[in-house]
């Protein structure tokens, strides 16, 4: 059974986003090992400069790589990702499981992004568009792209 795993920045506070994510994680347990790592955001003032921003990206970077497993095919949630359709991210999913990458690992960073080390280390860097998305929003709709991605994968009744 495949693991896939989401290590993100950040923690969710609403109580829809968290029910949300509590749903796909319980449709996803009959697909795969399901799960979600919050990592603590590093704090910085209101306006902070650019050597903080800087920081702040090497030191998330540094926590997020201490994650990620040496064999795991790691996809960066990032902007200048590749699009991917529905069904495009589902072949994505279940090759890197053929190719003997038992563990994907999603990575969300936090609102200033990933850091170039966690995007080198990346296999697929991922795109959901062009348009900015809250990250605990970016969430609860990855988590349902995978459960999307499984249920295309077996010929679920799920996806259209």
């Amino acid at each position: 059974m495949q693991t896939v795993n989401i290590i993100c920045i950040g923690k969710l506070k609403e109580k829809y986003l968290c029910d949300a994510i509590k749903e796909y994680s319980t449709r996803l347990t009959p697909f795969c090992k399901f799960s979600i790592t919050e990592l603590d955001e590093y704090r910085l003032p209101d306006k902070p400069s650019d050597a903080q921003i800087k920081n702040c990206l090497e030191e998330e970077g540094k926590r997020i790589l201490q994650k990620i497993q040496k064999n795991s095919f790691v996809v960066p949630m990032c902007i200048e990702g590749k699009l991917l359709s529905s069904e495009e991210l589902s072949s994505t999913i279940e090759d890197a499981g053929v190719s003997g990458k038992s563990t994907v690992d999603f990575i969300i960073g936090g609102s200033f992004g990933l850091s170039d080390e966690v995007k080198r280390r990346g296999d697929f860097k991922l795109s959901m568009g062009r348009m900015t998305f809250p990250h605990q929003l970016a969430r609860v709709m990855l988590c349902e792209q995978i459960y999307r991605s499984f249920q295309i994968m077996t010929g679920g009744k799920y996806h259209k």
